[in-house]
């Protein structure tokens, strides 16, 4: 008694060659719609399954293998006799293997000007139920998805590589694949209601990459993506030079690319572990960089940066200076290309970094578990500032302000950032005190602190900060406001001078 194969596919890649590759090994094969279509055009005897099922395809495709003839084909195990009486009773013939592939309903959401409706119908129902079937009873039926293992599938069946681990390793891929389809659905559905944070959160992610290892050498790692890419992102990004980044980088370059999308104007950031360590902007990339470069020369050895205009020449010739792991730009001039690959090491990665879309949440796992919030998108224009002391802020004392408040968000808790005339010149993060962020700000700034700006990413619990800040020359201060002793540091600004203005907006990063 010769075997059945079903086959339905949507990507019907190598599936001319599978189909006759089991027709070689005995297999009698049953199939629908499309895939019938193309594996009989192509000379191959294949059965329809309404033939099997007594029943027409009907309501447009929507019900063809929901019927007790396929399902129970694939569920009823070889080795209970039960199960094989009552499938002799009804004349239910077992199905041996399943070649499945579903509606691509990933490609569909991610069309231009898509209607609900077409989203809906690329929804399979069939293919997955087949799938399920057929992978529940892995130890009777071999299941396949992807149309890369189709090759291994036929040669298993031919030797002794068709085991129980085999068939098992099939199933679970298969459990995988519909997993993820289905949850590329419901957060689909959960866009269209906007219900916030559900009962429970789905989320999928496709492999790009392993990578050599994590954080340390001694950890494994490996790199995956949103399946959907409705933004740019870093999983998007086009590698025009260097060897693979590493876990590490990608954090950096990541963080690098958050911050430089803060700003319109040209803007060029420098990221050493997931901190700026300097950020300039200016009336043309190449100033913007070279503010950025001069906010620490020393810090930005083997960083990242990340530009939000093409790399022209000029900036080009400014990058070659220094070691650098990444560049990340829109673009990079053919002559700008030419000087940065010629540095054998450096990353270059071609990345539209200038759009504001901004992620609508941020997942952050913790043992047993995963914290969830929206993005941190609040801005602060000029129009928010309130103004608490006596000292007024001048308009370069405010615009600076606003650009320190943006490079703040980005710093880690507690952070302290001091800026100048566009441009980063002291950064304090990840202090377990406020004034000890300040210190390290101040001291990285040097002379440069007189009259320059300070951001702090929340309130000043006491005045140790401000009175810090006017031993250092600072003309100007931005913060949320809202501590109890808030009077405290309005007082000591008063004493020296200086103008402090409230947001009453805080930026934590933990």
């Amino acid at each position: 008694m010769s075997k059945r194969a079903l086959i339905s596919v949507s990507d019907k890649t190598n599936i001319i060659e599978f189909a006759k590759g089991l027709k070689e090994r005995g297999f009698e094969i049953l199939s629908t719609g499309g895939t019938l279509r193309s594996i009989a055009e192509a000379g191959i005897n294949v059965t329809p399954v309404d033939e099997v099922t007594g029943f027409p395809e009907m309501l447009d495709g929507r019900v063809k293998t929901l019927h007790p003839m396929i399902h129970g084909g694939l569920l009823g195990k070889r080795s209970n006799q039960e199960h094989l009486t009552q499938m002799e009773e009804h004349g239910i013939v077992s199905i041996d293997l399943v070649a499945v592939n579903l509606y691509p309903f990933k490609e569909t959401v991610q069309k231009m000007d898509v209607s609900h409706q077409d989203i809906i119908e690329n929804i399979d129902i069939g293919g997955p139920s087949m799938l399920r079937s057929a992978a529940k009873n892995f130890e009777d039926v071999l299941v396949v998805t992807d149309p890369t293992d189709y090759e291994r599938v036929l040669a298993a069946i031919t030797s002794a590589t068709d085991t129980y681990e085999f068939r098992q390793q099939l199933a679970a891929k298969v459990f995988r694949h519909t997993a993820s389809y289905d949850t590329m659905i419901a957060n689909y559905f959960l866009s269209q209601t906007e219900e916030q944070y559900p009962e429970s959160y789905t989320v999928t992610y496709e492999k790009v990459q392993d990578l050599r290892y994590g954080e340390n050498p001694h950890q494994q790692a490996a790199f995956y993506k949103e399946p959907i890419q409705s933004r740019p992102t870093l999983a998007t990004a086009k590698q025009l030079h260097g060897k693979e980044l590493s876990y590490n980088n990608i954090q950096d370059t990541n963080a690098a690319i958050e911050i430089v999308k803060e700003f319109t104007e040209p803007a060029a950031v420098a990221v050493k572990h997931m901190n700026p360590c300097g950020i300039g902007i200016g009336q043309s990339i190449s100033t913007a960089f070279e503010r950025a470069y001069h906010a620490d020369p020393i810090s930005i050895f083997g960083g990242i940066v990340a530009c939000n205009r093409p790399v022209d020449v000029d900036t080009a010739k400014q990058l070659s200076q220094i070691f650098l792991e990444i560049v990340v730009a829109p673009s990079f001039e053919t002559q700008a290309l030419e000087i940065l690959t010629q540095k054998k090491n450096i990353r270059l990665l071609e990345l539209d970094v200038t759009s504001d879309d901004k992620q609508s949440n941020r997942l952050t796992t913790v043992y047993g578990g995963a914290l969830i919030q929206a993005y941190d998108a609040k801005e602060v224009s000029e129009e928010d500032l309130e103004v608490v002391t006596n000292q007024q802020p001048t308009e370069q004392e405010i615009n600076d302000m606003l650009f320190a408040w943006k490079a703040v968000k980005h710093v880690k808790s507690n952070a302290i950032v001091l800026a100048k005339d566009s441009q980063t010149i002291g950064v304090g993060a990840g202090q377990m005190n406020r004034i000890g962020a300040a210190e390290i700000a101040i001291k990285q700034a040097g002379d440069k602190s007189e009259g320059a700006v300070l951001a702090s990413d929340a309130f000043f619990p006491m005045p140790d900060t401000v009175e810090a800040a006017a031993k250092s020359g600072i003309k100007a201060i931005i913060q949320p406001g809202g501590s109890k002793r808030d009077q405290d540091s309005i007082d000591v600004c008063n004493q020296f001078g200086i103008a402090m203005v409230y947001t009453k907006v805080r930026h934590f990063k933990h």
